[in-house]
């Protein structure tokens, strides 16, 4: 049985998908996990939409791209409605809980959260929904053990910014049990 997790974040320029998608890439690395992580994006960056990936598994990875992801997030409807068309027969999908579930998800796992209404409300910054988003994917998914997590998102942060990106990860982990 394959190790291999094929995750694509999306969502629209700005939200910190592909910041999301390098914290989780070195999380899984610094749990000693074998990863590929790439992004892209439209010519507006902000507001337009963007999707990062990352392959992760317990073996050398052979082929670095992700072909069905077995796991979407999706941070806005146009990011959701396009690639919930290209996901694996099982994959898991995870949804901001302000977007509308579309036929195509018939059949998938579909976990919608509240991560966009998280980061503005309990943690008190829009702009941490990439970390609440983080927290919640590891909680789904378990790719590097929390202290990891943590270690990977202090490496990629602002200075002075470590206690409310503390506070963001805290609230995204509550957000999947």
């Amino acid at each position: 049985m394959s190790s291999r997790k094929e995750l694509r974040l999306a969502g629209s320029g700005g939200q910190g998908v592909v910041l999301a998608s390098v914290i989780l890439a070195e999380a899984a690395f610094m749990a000693k996990k074998a990863v590929a992580q790439s992004q892209s994006y439209g010519p507006e960056a902000r507001g337009g939409m963007c999707k990062a990936e990352v392959v992760v598994d317990d073996r050398i990875i052979h082929y670095t791209k992700v072909e069905h992801a077995d796991f979407l997030l999706a941070l806005t409807q146009e990011s959701l409605d396009k690639y919930i068309l290209d996901v694996a027969p099982d994959a898991v999908i995870m949804i901001d809980s302000s977007l509308t579930v579309p036929k195509a998800a018939e059949g998938h796992r579909v976990i919608s959260v509240p991560i966009l209404k998280t980061a503005a409300e309990a943690v008190g910054r829009a702009m941490t929904a990439n970390i609440v988003a983080v927290a919640a994917i590891n909680s789904a998914l378990n790719i590097a053990p929390d202290e990891v997590l943590e270690q990977a998102v202090l490496a990629h942060i602002p200075k002075g910014t470590e206690e409310l990106n503390m506070k963001a990860l805290a609230e995204g982990r509550k957000l999947v049990k």
